[in-house]
């Protein structure tokens, strides 16, 4: 069934159930809120969603299947166990590190091979914005640590944090989102996890190599992902972002010339000056000015 930490989702779930050929709450007839094909959905989360349940859901215990509807809410699932999943009408095999995201309305089959645990969040997601569309379910592959961090963190928040918990969903569904775009050929996902690496280490000397660990990936194959995914080199890339740094920095904050260089990772002052000439095409004090 629903998971217990939602006796009253469930016992909706189980009477809020659609025949064959009817509409459920929220949905036209033959056609399920969010599906946009065979094994994929289409999501919209430039607005934070209405996390309505959250926790870890123990299956399996008990009985080895469970058939069920959330009528009007998305369950986001991460998995620990392996299973199989029927996603109306549609088989897929759950591995621990997959994470699925299910729309409203639809009839879900969980078959379990004993003690089973997952992560999930049953959620209300905005119906305007730009819609982005996911796999059902996908391998969450080097994102899974990161995946795991935010749910737990939201497990733990909810319901006396409610923002907080919302906020690490938020950021969770972000990641699955970016996952479904690397998988149906947008930036893949190592590359997202380069520009983060990056984008959080700008004051720390960084390489390449440490890119490519922090990315899951080699170092040549990085380089080969990075270039064809942003048309840039990594060290030009880290060139860039610290100068676009240093530049808020020098015109917007009073803070010092040594103090701003040393916060961007470059903490030699002559290096910093032709950094800035190379990249600003003025010296700091002249950025600082207005140039």
């Amino acid at each position: 069934m629903a998971e217990n930490a939602v006796p009253t989702r469930s016992a909706l779930a189980d009477a809020g159930q659609a025949g064959p050929g009817q509409a459920g709450p929220g949905q036209v007839a033959g056609q399920v809120a969010g599906q946009v094909g065979p094994g994929q959905v289409a999501v919209r989360i430039e607005d934070p969603p209405l996390v309505m349940s959250m926790g870890v859901g123990v299956h399996g215990t008990v009985r080895r299947r469970d058939v069920f509807r959330l009528p009007d809410m998305w369950q986001l699932h991460l998995y620990r166990y392996a299973a199989d999943l029927v996603v109306d009408g549609s088989a897929y095999p759950i591995r621990p590190g997959r994470v699925s995201l299910i729309p409203p309305g639809v009839q879900v089959q969980y078959i379990y091979r004993g003690r089973s645990e997952h992560l999930y969040a049953h959620l209300r997601l905005p119906t305007t914005g730009p819609a982005r569309v996911v796999p059902v379910i996908q391998d969450a592959g080097a994102d899974a640590p990161q995946l795991t961090e935010l749910l737990s963190r939201a497990v733990a928040a909810w319901p006396d944090s409610s923002a907080r918990a919302t906020a690490q969903v938020w950021a969770a569904l972000w990641d699955v989102v970016q996952l479904g775009a690397a998988a149906d050929g947008g930036p893949h996902a190592a590359v997202g996890r380069a520009l983060a690496y990056i984008a959080a280490n700008l004051a720390s000397p960084i390489t390449v190599p440490d890119v490519a660990r922090a990315a899951g990936v080699s170092h040549n194959h990085l380089t080969r992902l990075f270039r064809a995914e942003t048309g840039d080199t990594v060290v030009a890339h880290i060139r860039r972002r610290r100068l676009e740094r240093a530049r808020h920095l020098l015109r917007e904050s009073t803070l010092s010339i040594p103090t701003i260089a040393a916060s961007v990772g470059i903490g030699d002052l002559q290096a910093f000056n032709k950094a800035c000439r190379r990249e600003l095409g003025a010296s700091p004090r002249a950025v600082r000015s207005g140039h």
